[in-house]
């Protein structure tokens, strides 16, 4: 893939390697080009040190992918958005991300690389936002070296989930800090220990013992959504490790359902959404709660 771009007026006379800076253009990003085809201005070669006119294009191909131990395999794969720079897949609960030491395979990242493969590409799984096992939903993934760093400086998630017990207020903020829990390798508690977290969250509906919220994750710690609300004394239905009942939920009533962000050399924002899947469709139908009135 070769990007290019044009220098304005008000660029001129920039060297080249402050104007790859002004256009995100990362450090080991530039570093790689160099290593393989290099700079072109006005398709002659140039070193990131020389200066630059208004109108002169500056363009240069993306280094070839990285080796990947990820092995392509030929899973269901949801493709909601895709474009040169991103696509956005929906997770189905029950699928890990990336490959871990208990599952080596059958994963999002696994999908991905086969249907690449498929298509005759070696591109890279590349996840700006990961989501738990059992949580269900969007997950954003950057096309090549470029996009990476700066789908993940833009990208804004908003989740759905189901706490029990009738959470007061109408919105509110969570602000305490998370940390590993003693004794454990997975599980997260709150204590002054942890690292600064913020979870933002509005009340949408009311009924049978729950409360359905959309939270947005302003930090993105791990577990960071369903630690809050158990601190709280509102754990997410289904979730036991942190409490929950698993009566009418097999895992936490956690969904990713929007994500926004911005794609290179665009202005306007994109946002994706995905429904609510049928599970959390019916946990809130036995409380008496309709997702398809707040358009979920």
């Amino acid at each position: 893939m070769t990007l290019e771009f044009t220098v304005e007026q008000k660029e001129n006379g920039m060297l080249l390697r402050d104007f790859l800076r002004k256009r995100g253009v990362s450090a080991a990003l530039a570093k790689g080009v160099k290593a393989s085809d290099g700079f072109f201005r006005d398709g002659a070669p140039v070193h990131t040190d020389m200066r630059l006119s208004a109108g002169q294009r500056i363009s240069f191909a993306l280094p070839p992918e990285p080796p990947t131990e990820v092995l392509p395999q030929a899973l269901p794969l949801d493709i909601l958005y895709e474009d040169a720079h991103a696509m956005v897949l929906n997770k189905p609960a029950g699928q890990t991300v990336h490959p871990t030491r208990g599952y080596a395979d059958g994963t999002l990242a696994n999908a991905f690389r086969g249907r690449m493969a498929a298509r005759g590409s070696a591109a890279v799984f590349r996840p700006v936002n990961r989501l738990d096992r059992g949580t269900s939903g969007l997950v954003l993934c950057a096309m090549n070296a470029y996009a990476a760093p700066l789908l993940a400086a833009a990208v804004q998630k908003v989740y759905y989930a189901v706490a029990e017990g009738l959470v007061d207020g109408e919105e509110g903020a969570i602000d305490a800090p998370i940390a590993l829990a003693h004794g454990s390798i997975i599980q997260r508690c709150v204590c002054g220990r942890g690292q600064p977290s913020r979870t933002e969250y509005r009340v949408l509906a009311r009924g049978g013992g729950h409360t359905l919220l959309r939270v947005v994750p302003v930090t993105g710690r791990t577990h960071q959504i369903r630690v809050h609300f158990a601190s709280r004394g509102h754990p997410l239905a289904g979730d036991g490790m942190y409490g929950g009942c698993p009566e009418h939920m097999a895992r936490p009533a956690l969904h990713c359902g929007a994500v926004s962000f911005g794609l290179p050399g665009e202005n306007a924002a994109h946002t994706v959404h995905a429904p609510l899947p049928e599970d959390m469709r019916a946990l809130l139908a036995a409380c008496g709660i309709r997702a398809e009135d707040f358009g979920i």
